[in-house]
């Protein structure tokens, strides 16, 4: 008996119907287009503008499945998840009417810069400083590892604004558009195979008229995260379905290989291996969707370690079931025409982005377990 409700075992046989039409060698802008035809880019999105009325639990089946097919799309995780969650909860009337009809009908894209040269991990040393002028804001630093710039019709940026009363600086979001003056992005050079590009930012006084700040000045963290457990949620759809990818070209070839007499799936030191990844990837399976529910449900404290759980969960289980089903394969695991070796690089990112595990684990230790900070 399936734990999920009908309306979602119904979207994620549809999802994966249409995920292996695409495939794994599909054309990346007609996979969004037809994506967005249907419905799922903006699953997640209010109904008033023009999204599904759903949440990320319902955005996470969509890149699970289409991962699960070989094709997924990773500005799923950035802009309906991220910013458009963010404009949705946070946003005014005026910014929710601007993005978010585009954002769920796929004609429009945001990309989200958070991670600076000399911050990392480190929200708390964000250097991106946003002034109060008199017509708005001006926007200074630097960011890197943001994907989709060259596509994105705006970045939304996390800056830092002073607090007058106690002079510390607290993170805020801005809505940065792509030709704004001042804000100017270099490709990074990366051997990860990917559609999605990353980019390094920089923001040279970008003045910004007053509506480009979303949500409360004062709110800080509360709004960061509601974009930041969304991101979690669904990095760790995005391994989970590329995990369960490989599995499953490895089990096809397993039982179809013969070496001896018998197909290589027969014998245990092939098969318990593989019953181990699909053993893991259905327990971080779980672990994801109460995570979504905890957020779609409001509770984001609750959701805030379960999303950490769970993007900690899924990208170990996601490299381990690429790493067998290479090693399955054998010298074939390693050749285009299986489509595998790829993802030996594009695994790594479910560990490292958009948290490593080991900031994951320090906030398990600290927040969960109550243990003193190292840091």
């Amino acid at each position: 008996m399936s734990i999920e409700s009908q309306e979602h075992r119904a979207l994620r046989a549809a999802v994966a119907a249409f995920g292996r039409g695409h495939g794994r060698d599909h054309d990346h802008e007609a996979l969004w287009s037809e994506a967005a035809r249907l419905g799922y880019l903006g699953v997640s999105l209010p109904e008033e503008y023009g999204g599904g009325g759903g949440g990320i639990t319902e955005l996470s089946i969509v890149l699970e499945e289409l991962g699960t097919a070989g094709c997924p799309l990773l500005m799923l995780v950035v802009s309906p998840a991220i910013c458009g969650t963010v404009i949705a909860r946070f946003g005014t009337e005026e910014q929710r009417r601007a993005w978010l009809p585009g954002l769920a009908d796929g004609s429009r894209t945001m990309a989200f810069g958070i991670t600076e040269p000399d911050a990392g991990s480190n929200s708390h040393r964000i250097t991106t400083i946003a002034r109060r002028t008199a017509d708005g804001w001006t926007l200074t630093g630097r960011k890197v590892f943001v994907s989709g710039v060259d596509i994105a019709d705006a970045t939304l940026i996390v800056g830092r604004t002073e607090d007058a009363r106690s002079g510390r600086l607290k993170p805020c979001l801005f809505i940065v558009p792509r030709d704004a003056e001042g804000f100017s992005r270099s490709q990074i050079d990366m051997e990860l195979q990917a559609h999605e590009k990353q980019f390094e930012l920089v923001l040279d006084e970008v003045r910004l008229p007053a509506d480009s700040l979303v949500g409360d000045e004062d709110a800080g963290l509360l709004q960061l995260f509601a974009g930041l457990n969304p991101e979690r949620i669904m990095t760790a759809a995005f391994a989970i379905g590329m995990g369960r990818y490989a599995l499953g070209r490895a089990v096809s070839y397993a039982k179809e290989r013969q070496v001896w007499q018998t197909p290589i799936g027969a014998h245990q030191a092939i098969a318990h291996p593989l019953a181990q990844a699909h053993v893991e990837l259905e327990l971080a399976a779980l672990m994801m969707r109460k995570a979504a529910e905890l957020y779609d449900a409001g509770d984001d404290a609750g959701a805030g370690e379960a999303s950490n759980m769970a993007k900690y969960a899924a990208g170990e289980a996601c490299v381990k079931a690429v790493d067998q089903a290479v090693h399955t394969l054998g010298g074939n695991g390693l050749t285009r025409e299986y489509g595998l070796a790829s993802l030996i690089t594009l695994s790594r990112v479910a560990r490292i982005a958009p948290v490593s595990r080991e900031m994951i684990l320090n906030y398990i230790s600290h927040q969960s377990l109550g243990l003193p900070k190292s840091y």
